[in-house]
């Protein structure tokens, strides 16, 4: 995504979106960590704090926003819609304050639960 400003161009790369949601997102209450789904076996696997960018899907709009959506695995017992929200307000505002894009939507998918 590319910035326009008075002193210049700045570039950003999609990387940056996925690892500030991968690192918001893991930081919240509940949230065992990133989730992606095997096409080879189907299953949901946790991810490492290395790979976390795979959970994370970025859309670019034209009106120089983003929607984000990720995919995380929650500890058991946790009320999935505070964890959701939380979530999603912790990764609007840290994206946007980090990087100065708009984000236009956070989609939390619930890939799996973890019991014990």
């Amino acid at each position: 995504m590319k910035i326009q400003t008075e002193r210049g161009r700045i570039r950003l790369a999609g990387d940056v979106f996925t690892y500030i949601t991968g690192a918001v997102a893991t930081s919240c209450y509940g949230v065992k960590g990133m989730a992606f789904r095997s096409k080879t076996d189907g299953l949901v696997h946790l991810l490492r704090r290395e790979s976390m960018s795979k959970g994370v899907k970025i859309t670019y709009h034209e009106d120089d926003c983003i929607s984000i959506e990720l995919h995380i695995i929650v500890d058991n017992g946790v009320n999935l819609m505070a964890v959701s929200r939380s979530i999603q307000s912790e990764v609007k505002y840290n994206v946007n304050r980090l990087t100065g894009i708009e984000v236009r939507s956070v989609t939390v998918c619930v890939d799996s639960m973890v019991i014990g």
